[in-house]
Parts: C-alpha cells; structure tokens; sequence
C-alpha cells in the first residue's frame, strides 16, 4: 500500500488515519480495552493493525466507540448499543445523499 502523505505532519488532520493505540484509546474514552474488542466483536469499530498486529483507532473509530459508550452507560446492552450506532450512521449518510441530491435538482 502507498504512503496515504509525504509529510509527517499531513496525517494530523486526517480522521481516518489510525493513529491510537488500544490502550489509549481506552484510556481516552475512559473504558477498558475489553470494551473496545466488543465493539470490535460486533462490527462496530474494525482497528487497522500496526505491523506487529496490534490494534490502532483513528479519531473517527473513536467517536463512533464514544456514542456506544454513551448508550452503554445509559444501560443498552452493547449489541444494542453498536446497532443503534450502525443504524444513526446510516440515516445521517442517507440525510447527507438526500441533501446533496436536493441541491443538484435545484441548480
């Protein structure tokens, strides 16, 4: 795979760029690692892997793991939790599509 930039600094910007490791990640979203792999488990969030296999969470991955966090905490099962997730994303792209479709037909 090609470098996604030529400089080091082009991927602080990118919210796709998996720059955080399990354990950060956890400790930023006040959680423990177990909680990251059930989200993991139930196709939530997939981490990259480094090149020694370990687990990596871009910005986006760890704002979708926040939203399943917030439901968790309010006591939804965490299978629940990662469809409610799933499902806000889809409405929100399918909002953004009809939006844009609504723009094009105005012009």
């Amino acid at each position: 795979m090609p470098p996604r930039s030529t400089r080091p600094t082009d991927n602080l910007d990118d919210d796709d760029y998996p720059a955080y490791t399990m354990g950060r990640a956890a400790e930023m979203l006040s959680t423990s690692p177990a909680f990251l792999r059930a989200l993991g488990e139930n196709r939530l969030i997939t981490p990259l892997r480094s090149e020694g296999g370990h687990r990596r969470y871009s910005r986006y991955q760890l704002r979708i793991a926040a939203r399943a966090r917030e439901l968790v905490d309010q006591g939804t099962k965490i299978e629940d939790a990662c469809r409610i997730v799933i499902l806000e994303d889809q409405l929100e792209e399918a909002r953004r599509i009809n939006e844009e479709l609504r723009a094009a037909r105005a012009r």
